[in-house]
């Protein structure tokens, strides 16, 4: 797996306790939505680096059957 790194953000509270909400509705973590919502921002302003890798897969991996 990539090195992910940490980052600490100042935000308001509101802006913090919508953001939950909205990841909850997403069944997402905090940290997922706000990293979704930077990556459609970078994309649509056309700053999206070539070499970012693509966000993981949602959810729990599948098992495998023997």
């Amino acid at each position: 797996m990539s090195e992910r790194r940490p980052v600490l953000l100042r935000i308001d509270p509101a802006v913090h306790d919508a953001l939950i909400r909205w990841a909850d509705d997403e069944l997402r973590s905090l940290n997922a939505q706000v990293e979704m919502l930077l990556r459609r921002a970078l994309t649509e302003a056309g700053r999206m680096p070539n070499q970012a890798k693509p966000l993981p897969k949602r959810g729990r991996p599948r098992q495998t059957t023997d």
